[in-house]
């Protein structure tokens, strides 16, 4: 019994050492063929056939999508063409006074002032002018005039006229005062535009500005001298007093005619205080 023991024992550790050998040979041949047909092979492919051609994407972004673009785009190109300025409007025709309108300014002596000048008087002819104006008419047609003046006034007075003329301001008449033997009552009552008389200041002593050739008087009928109690010295003019009236030939604050002797720094008598002389312009005035 013992014998069959040891003998059984014997085959039995045999048989463990065959399966260790067989399993160190098959470890043995395992292990090369993982190395060669699994690791490698996947390295290598997943290397040069996928990631190399993703890693160059980028070329394939648009240039529009660069931020340098709109620089490039604009430089060349070529710029519009610069836009015209909007043509400025005509300028206004310059003024052109009435065709036919000729002032004349000429000397004048003592002989064509028999009765409004003599001896005595503050200015001598030889500074005085005589003036040759046209003017329009109460019956809207063109005549012409004479006026006597101040030299230093001539001139301007001359442009005074040209703008009543223009503005067609009505005056009926325009005579020297000598016409009435230079009775300022007469030629008031005429309705007579007139200018040199020398003469003293109404109701007053010295001398007028008339004396002087520095004063006008336009329309006297129109526009009167109203005294301090408010009568007038023409009945025909009293209607005329009410300056809210539109009568062709009144003078009216503001108006063409105040406006034109303001320009060359003349006085209107229709601002005095105490009397009104509507009709009347001066140098100083008064």
């Amino acid at each position: 019994m013992i014998l069959v023991a040891l003998v059984t024992l014997a085959l039995i550790l045999a048989g463990c050492g065959g399966d260790d050998d067989e399993t160190d040979a098959a470890a043995t041949t395992t292990r090369p063929a993982a190395k060669t047909t699994s690791t490698r092979p996947r390295s290598t492919t997943t290397t040069t056939t996928t990631t190399m051609p993703t890693a160059v994407a980028p070329t394939t972004v648009p240039p529009a999508a660069a931020p340098t673009s709109p620089p490039r785009t604009s430089a060349s190109a070529p710029p519009p063409p610069p836009t015209a300025a909007p043509a400025p409007p005509p300028a206004p025709a310059p003024y052109q006074p009435i065709a036919g309108y000729a002032g004349i300014v000429a000397p004048v002596d003592a002989a064509r002032l028999p009765a409004s000048w003599r001896s005595g008087c503050p200015v001598d002819p030889e500074n005085l002018r005589l003036l040759t104006l046209p003017f329009v008419g109460f019956d809207g047609g063109e005549h012409t005039g004479e006026l006597v003046v101040h030299q230093d006034s001539a001139d301007r007075t001359v442009g005074i006229f040209r703008t009543l003329f223009d503005a067609r301001f009505p005056i009926e008449r325009m005579e020297l005062v000598d016409v009435y033997g230079a009775d300022d009552d007469r030629s008031t009552m005429a309705n007579n535009t007139s200018a040199f008389n020398c003469r003293p200041v109404t109701g007053g002593g010295g001398w007028s500005q008339h004396s002087y050739g520095r004063a006008i008087d336009i329309n006297p009928m129109q526009n009167p001298y109203v005294y301090r109690d408010g009568h007038v010295l023409d009945p025909n003019a009293a209607p005329f007093t009410d300056r809210n009236r539109t009568d062709p030939g009144m003078i009216k604050p503001g108006d063409v005619v105040v406006s034109a002797f303001a320009a060359i720094g003349w006085g209107w008598g229709g601002n005095f205080n105490s009397i009104k002389d509507y009709q009347h312009f001066s140098a100083t005035g008064g």
